[in-house]
């Protein structure tokens, strides 16, 4: 998932065939080995379950009792004496040997946003209650951050979101195509084998290495899939898992990115209402439908003469991609008046970064490697996305172009296996905000039924992507997190909290 936010930062022959049912058998059986698994099964894996860190000091900036190491795990669980990659792994032992009950393994979302830090990140403000009861165990997703990490070696252009125009529709085409012809070229061994399913492998090793019978585990975002994905392939060996803005996981991936398109204009839909009625501040419109004006304006407006803010010259469609604008509704309302006034100015516009300048392209290297692998459900017919887009640009006027055009997806090669269907009773808490226009609340709810035994916390007007342990976040769903990871009991039903009053 391509996470905006700046607390967490977001396609085989046969022989594949067969090999995704070997790994599919080692996930089940093996994995966990107990009595009943196969002797071979559980030799094939005792190689990586049972090696030995070399724990050191991070980095100099960092506490020293944070430690890190890197870990083998196979690229192909399928073929487990073939090759293997490096997974960063980070721990920040319990603060009490007597209360410690086990490790929290952490993921901030993505997929392939960096984790290892994730126990020391500033901007995580675990209670003292958890943080005396677990290690907090931060890594690197397989191809991302210090983990293998892949790279197509991909231009800024070519990491841009760009919306559906029909006048420019050929060369998206060439451009997602271009995009999966440099990700193959550069990693086509791997990608096939950079999947959620192999993830969840991942983080199965890393319990049995660290020699825990269960692991807990808080993940936000795409974490959220990832932690769903756990659940389904080792049941027996999931503790108290906290699902934080939750995915649709029958949505995975283009669905979900039409449900952001349709979560944003409901977002949109309330800002407007919410800013109508503070005209005299922001001076945008007295009327919902005047304040969707006034910002419809800026947009067209900025599309034939880029409004310069903090130095960038945005068009209309930069100002459109980034749909985490409306998350928070006054905000969102001093960023557009702001917007406005930049463009009454008539400010010179400066020149920007090159679209064909180099950087660093692993966080998008990585995401559409998952995103593409992870399921079998994306077209490969470009008149297909010009369809879906025309539909959902009328449809969702806001971010529709965007979230339905064309991606790298449409040309890569399948993943090693089909995409995972969660249905099972883990009992989880799945906590979700009832604005957030990323990962929607009907997307959380969805999530809650796949996920039978858990429970569903709201929060009522709460804004933004992410909820829990953040710098002034919401002391309710953090007490009612706590509580569940401090004593494993889930409430006896769905609970709401409300969002601090002044929205």
């Amino acid at each position: 998932m391509r996470d905006r936010d700046t607390r967490r930062t977001q396609l085989r022959p046969a022989a594949l065939a067969t090999a995704a049912l070997t790994a599919l058998t080692l996930a089940t059986a093996c994995a966990a080995p107990g009595p009943s698994a196969p002797a071979a099964v559980k030799d094939s894996l005792r190689p990586y379950t049972q090696q030995r860190l070399q724990w050191k000091r991070c980095d100099a900036k960092s506490p020293e009792a944070f430690r890190c190491a890197t870990l083998k795990v196979p690229l192909d669980y399928g073929d487990p004496g073939g090759r293997t990659i490096g997974l960063a792994i980070s721990r920040l032992g319990a603060t009490s040997g007597k209360d410690r009950r086990g490790v929290l393994l952490l993921n901030p979302g993505g997929p392939g946003a960096p984790g290892l830090n994730l126990p020391v990140d500033p901007q995580m403000k675990f209670p003292a209650e958890v943080r005396r009861r677990y290690d907090l165990v931060g890594f690197d997703l397989r191809g991302a951050g210090r983990s293998t990490p892949v790279s197509c070696g991909l231009t800024a252009g070519e990491q841009a979101d760009r919306p559906y125009k029909d006048e420019t529709f050929a060369k998206d085409v060439d451009r997602a195509r271009t995009v999966a012809g440099k990700c193959r070229a550069a990693a086509g061994d791997e990608l096939p084998h950079l999947t959620t399913r192999n993830a969840a492998r991942d983080m199965d090793v890393i319990r049995a290495v660290l020699g825990e019978k269960k692991i807990s585990y808080l993940g936000y975002s795409y974490g959220t899939y990832l932690g769903a994905v756990y659940t389904q392939l080792f049941p027996r060996h999931a503790d108290r898992m906290v699902l934080d803005s939750a995915t649709d996981p029958t949505r995975i991936y283009r669905g979900m990115f039409q449900d952001m398109a349709r979560a944003a204009e409901q977002a949109f839909a309330r800002w407007a209402e919410w800013t109508a009625r503070r005209h005299t501040t922001y001076g945008l419109g007295g009327t919902p439908a005047a304040v969707r004006r006034t910002f419809l304006d800026l947009v067209a407006g900025a599309d034939r003469e880029p409004v310069v803010s903090e130095g960038q010259a945005l068009t209309g469609d930069d100002i459109r991609a980034d749909n985490s604008m409306f998350f928070h509704v006054r905000a969102a309302a001093e960023r557009v008046a702001a917007l406005k006034k930049a463009a009454g100015d008539g400010t010179p516009v400066r020149s920007g970064a090159s679209e064909e300048e180099e950087s660093d392209d692993n966080y998008a290297s990585a995401a559409w490697s998952f995103m593409c692998a992870d399921t079998r459900t994306w077209s490969h017919d470009p008149e297909r996305y010009r369809r879906e887009a025309i539909r959902d640009s009328a449809r969702y006027p806001l971010y529709g172009d965007f979230a339905a055009a064309i991606t790298p997806c449409a040309f890569w090669e399948p993943g090693s296996e089909p995409q995972t269907t969660i249905d099972n009773e883990a009992g989880a808490l799945i906590v979700q905000n009832e604005w957030d226009s990323q990962t929607p609340l009907f997307a959380g709810r969805a999530m809650h039924r796949a996920l039978r035994g858990s429970r569903m916390l709201t929060v009522v007007g709460g804004e933004g992507h992410g909820v829990l342990y953040a710098p002034g976040g919401n002391s309710c769903a953090d007490a009612a997190a706590t509580a569940y990871l401090t004593t494993g009991g889930l409430p006896a039903e769905d609970l709401t909290c409300r969002a601090a009053a002044g929205r």
